[in-house]
């Protein structure tokens, strides 16, 4: 069934719920980033298969929202399928809250699915409903009315993430955020975001590609700490040890009647707690909204987690050597396309210890392909490799001791001046984040110009962050560190991931980023001046020489360069065969 005999259905099911309009968000009941497969609601009737958008359906026009990642994307899924791409945070575009104070008429009604948006998303919507006589109507799931043959809710097994990896038992971190509870005055505090729930339990599972979760929820309080799960996916064995950390096991569903019998105060996160969850709390008792504690927590990793980032980053290093290398010297011998990239990616990433699955979907876009941030290859869409031009790989694995994001721009043969000049520029402005010195106190969003600065001297610019948090194990996004040119109250602190990842995306041509995981470490402190930071580099993989043009770099850059590159054969060739190392030694020298 094609997208407009999907909205069309819709329509008939909005008109005989006298629901004029219909919001349909990419979220799950969690608010995830990343969904399972039987909550892509809003790919299903728009076709726009990116992560992050909203959709509005009316009885005559049809809007999709997404961001600057996804406007080329979108352009393109969207043709002819009666969606009207609407771009978010660009000047001149409205919101879907200020089009719909805009549009809806007095009486008419709006409609969603409560369990799937945020509190902070509903209270935007009852701001609208206190300015206009417009009705809500927040029980209707209507699109699972006409997704034939929807995925059902997924029922694999939960597996523990062992101390040894992780560096904490379930019950300290408990504890941890019971002493955060006592600061915030609450009672109780629930949690529904699937990487907060499987951080504090120590437990890990396959429900949602690429982010090792599981569907859950957890309530804790003084005394009790529950999760709330599909009992069938826990092992008679696991459920013993997470019962010996004091971690009571309920049904998934028990959590819909236990939310009502919390008294006194509540903390929940207005950004992760569904609107329907918000609803049956006691209207009566106190709510702190505040971001999760654990968000805050786990932002922070220890020694142990640290250790062991350190040695996964390695491995990942291995895998992205053996794979460029691979490429360099199979163009003229095989037919190497953008999907079978991928595919190759994964299988040298899959040898190295520890492995559990990819971290999101590799891009790997050619050419004017690379010009989408998340581009996702089809067999129709997919390009051959050819021996000019540049390859954008952004790929990165779950592994137990670790979650890896790196992204390397690899040149294929000749380059146009324009694309040499970019791919140079991109790589000053990654060094001048990676060599910032900062004091304590510092937001990322008081460094992003760091990096963003030397593009913006050519009158050039990304639209999406420069760097995000990175999980343990866990979301490849992760919060509530980040590094871009949204104020945020953040503080950087000694323990933070975060990626540096600038680039240049010129539609119909190439795209080029270059981008690496970093550590938030101590620098220098002082009496007078106080307490500095800065970036430790976690990623270790060649730059391409190819693609730089000497003339544009300093020699504190090229010095930066040179000693990046010692350290990467330094460190990863003792993991390589004669023949790796000499291809590493011959990409890494010294310019």
């Amino acid at each position: 069934m094609r997208v407009l005999e999907r909205i069309q259905k819709l329509r008939e099911i909005m008109k005989k719920e006298n629901i004029d309009y219909y919001i349909v968000p990419s979220e799950d009941f969690h608010q995830s980033e990343y969904v399972a497969e039987c909550f892509k609601s809003r790919a299903y009737i728009t076709g726009f298969t990116g992560s992050a958008g909203t959709a509005l359906i009316g009885m005559e026009k049809a809007i999709l929202w997404t961001d600057g990642r996804y406007f080329i994307q979108a352009n393109e899924q969207l043709k002819d399928s009666g969606v009207e791409l609407f771009k978010m945070r660009i000047p001149g575009w409205p919101t879907l809250e200020e089009w719909l104070m805009e549009n809806m008429m007095d009486g008419q009604t709006l409609g969603f699915d409560g369990r799937v948006l945020s509190v902070n998303q509903y209270k935007e919507i009852l701001k609208i409903k206190e300015n206009k006589n417009i009705n809500i109507v927040m029980n209707k799931d209507l699109i699972e009315e006409i997704w034939e043959d929807k995925p059902e809710m997924p029922k694999e097994k939960v597996f523990l993430h062992e101390v040894k990896y992780c560096g904490k038992t379930a019950n300290e971190k408990i504890q941890e955020v019971r002493n955060e509870m006592k600061k915030l005055c609450g009672k109780s505090y629930i949690i529904s975001s699937l990487d907060d729930i499987a951080w504090i339990f120590n437990i890990r599972g396959n429900d949602v590609k690429y982010t090792p979760v599981v569907l859950a929820y957890a309530l804790i309080d003084e005394e009790k700490a529950v999760l709330y799960i599909d009992r069938e996916k826990i092992s008679s064995a696991d459920e013993k040890t997470l019962t010996k950390e004091g971690i009571i096991i309920k049904n998934y569903e028990d959590i819909f009647e236990d939310i009502k019998e919390v008294q006194d105060s509540v903390i929940l996160d207005p950004s992760k707690i569904s609107a329907y969850i918000y609803n049956q709390i006691n209207k009566k008792i106190k709510k702190i909204e505040e971001i999760n504690i654990t968000t805050k927590l786990k932002a922070i990793k220890n020694n142990k987690e640290i250790e062991n980032l350190k040695n996964c980053q390695l491995k990942d290093g291995v895998a992205m050597v053996r794979f460029i290398k691979w490429i360099k010297e199979s163009l003229d011998k095989e037919d190497i396309t953008e999907i079978t990239l991928a595919e190759k990616l994964c299988n040298f990433r899959s040898q190295g210890d520890l492995f559990i699955e990819e971290s999101f979907g590799t891009i790997a876009g050619y050419k004017e392909h690379a010009a989408m941030m998340h581009y996702s290859a089809t067999e129709e869409s997919a390009y051959k490799l050819e021996k000019e031009g540049i390859l954008l790989v952004d790929s990165g694995g779950q592994y137990f001791d670790g979650t890896t994001d790196i992204t390397r721009s690899i040149v294929l043969g000749k380059l146009t001046e324009e694309e040499k000049r970019d791919f140079t520029l991109v790589l000053k402005a990654h060094i001048n984040l990676m060599k910032a010195k900062f004091l304590k106190g510092t937001t990322g969003s008081n460094i992003d110009i760091l990096s963003r600065r030397v593009l913006w001297e050519e009158g050039i610019d990304y639209k999406c962050g420069t760097g995000h948090g990175v999980g343990f194990c866990l979301s490849v996004h992760e919060g509530p560190q980040t590094i871009r040119p949204v104020p945020n109250t953040i503080e950087l602190e000694p323990g933070m991931i975060l990626t540096n990842e600038p680039g240049i995306y010129r539609e119909g041509k190439h795209g080029i980023r270059t981008e690496n995981i970093m550590l938030v470490v101590e620098d220098e402190r002082n009496a007078e001046f106080g307490e500095f930071y800065k970036f430790e580099t976690m990623s270790y993989c060649p730059i391409d020489l190819d693609g730089i043009n000497v003339q544009l770099l300093t020699e504190d850059e090229k010095e930066w360069l040179n000693n990046y590159h010692k350290e990467t054969y330094d460190k990863l060739s003792p993991f390589l065969s004669d023949s790796e190392k000499q291809f590493l030694k011959e990409v890494t020298q010294e310019i």
